[in-house]
């Protein structure tokens, strides 16, 4: 018997509460909205930074642990102070590509790129910004570069001093009008106004935080030195055959290059930046962490801005049900029935505020994922965080509204006015 009575007494809070709320839509509103503002922030940020973290790892996993840079600065630089630093360092060149892969015993793999930007071109097409990257053969295996048609250059061909190139899968719609990968096999294009004959187009690689990896030229490396200057810094990659043995080719690669710059074990200074997809996590690690931050911060506000309401308009909703709440005591109701029927009727507010907010969250970031083109990552812990979040928000700011109506007095309470 006493769990039905109670049963039937929750049910009714229920009822009653679905009742206030539906005599008080702008009343019912305004209690919801912090609650919604503060589960949405945490619901699509969550949901949008999973599906980040996913894209991200997806696109790093194809090298694992295993290769890493050689380049005379890093690529995130964060003063003007260490940007006339790191200028000042000695450059990095085909040499030290040369002494590493001699020296190094732990490096399975040995690549030069020398990186730029630049305008390319097919008859009246053209494309500016595109990656111009003169490499190495054997860059195509350190960086998982496949061909989707034609084929690479030959050894013969770089050393002849050829202008040959290897396409991104941009440069199809780019400059190409959207034909097929096939057809433009033996095409000419220029290159910052130098003619370069397709060989082949790269597989696509896909996108990385809504940012193309397609839209690039890769020419031979000797080209790339005639045409740009031998005198440019390069940046040299070096795979390793086993994970395991990363970080003592790291430190082999560096003492090498530190000898060819004549320091010692009292320099600090390298002279050089030695880089690896793990620098980058960090880094991307380190953003996410902040926006987390800042987005409970947010969140949190709104929710103590939604509970501080809740419980206002619950006080207001104890002050107009004066009457109600003595004829209920003086027919029987007890303390705890007036207790739990209003704050019931809190939790259920911000319940309900918490549910908006899910699908609100949700919505958002399924928008910024079609943008951005990354997928979105739904988490069943981020929506049951989020509704527990609101009971909580709904029990702490219900409780002295439910308590003080609990404790009014029937007799008083009847002779309200």
């Amino acid at each position: 018997m006493g769990m039905l009575a109670t049963f039937r007494v929750v049910n009714e809070s229920f009822r009653l509460a679905l009742l206030s709320l539906r005599a008080n839509k702008l009343r019912t509103l305004l209690t919801l909205l912090g609650v919604i503002v503060g589960v949405t922030s945490v619901i699509s940020v969550i949901t949008i930074i999973s599906g980040l973290d996913a894209t991200v790892a997806t696109a790093f996993s194809s090298q694992g642990s295993t290769v890493f840079s050689v380049a005379k600065r890093p690529l995130v630089i964060t003063s003007r102070e260490d940007m006339i630093k790191f200028n000042r360092r000695k450059e990095v060149t085909k040499d030290d590509a040369e002494v590493i892969q001699r020296l190094c015993r732990t490096c399975s793999s040995v690549g030069t790129a020398l990186n730029g930007a630049g305008l390319v071109k097919f008859r009246e097409n053209k494309s500016e910004g595109v990656s111009i990257r003169g490499v190495s053969p054997t860059m195509f295996e350190i960086e998982n570069t496949t061909i989707q048609s034609g084929r690479r250059w030959t050894d013969q061909e770089a050393v002849g001093g050829q202008n040959v190139c290897v396409i991104g899968y941009d440069l199809l719609e780019n400059i190409f009008n959207g034909r097929s990968s096939d057809s433009v096999i033996g095409e000419e294009i220029r290159v910052d106004g130098i003619p370069f004959e397709i060989l082949g187009v790269a597989t696509p690689f896909g996108k990385v935080l809504g940012f193309s990896r397609d839209n690039f030229v890769y020419i031979p490396f000797q080209a790339s030195q005639r045409i740009y200057g031998s005198r440019s810094s390069i940046t040299i990659h070096v795979k390793v055959a086993d994970s395991d043995a990363f970080e003592n080719a790291q430190d082999e690669v560096r003492a090498i290059m530190r000898n060819r710059r004549g320091k010692t074990t009292s320099d600090e200074e390298d002279g050089f930046s030695l880089e690896s997809q793990d620098a980058f996590l960090s880094i991307y690690s380190s953003a996410t962490s902040g926006i987390y931050a800042a987005t409970i911060a947010v969140a949190a506000v709104s929710l103590v801005v939604g509970g501080i309401v809740v419980m206002n308009i619950m006080l207001v909703s104890v002050t107009e049900r004066t009457k109600e709440i003595g004829l209920r005591k003086a027919v029987g109701a007890r303390q705890r029935d007036i207790l739990l029927q209003f704050l019931i009727e809190a939790v259920s507010v911000t319940v309900l505020g918490g549910f908006i907010g899910i699908i609100v969250g949700y919505g958002l970031a399924f928008i910024l994922s079609l943008a951005m083109g990354f997928p979105v990552s739904i988490r069943a812990e981020s929506a049951i965080m989020g509704i527990g979040v609101s009971l909580v928000v709904g029990i702490i700011s219900g409780l002295y509204p439910a308590m003080r109506a609990a404790q009014l007095d029937p007799i008083d309470a009847m002779r309200n006015e």
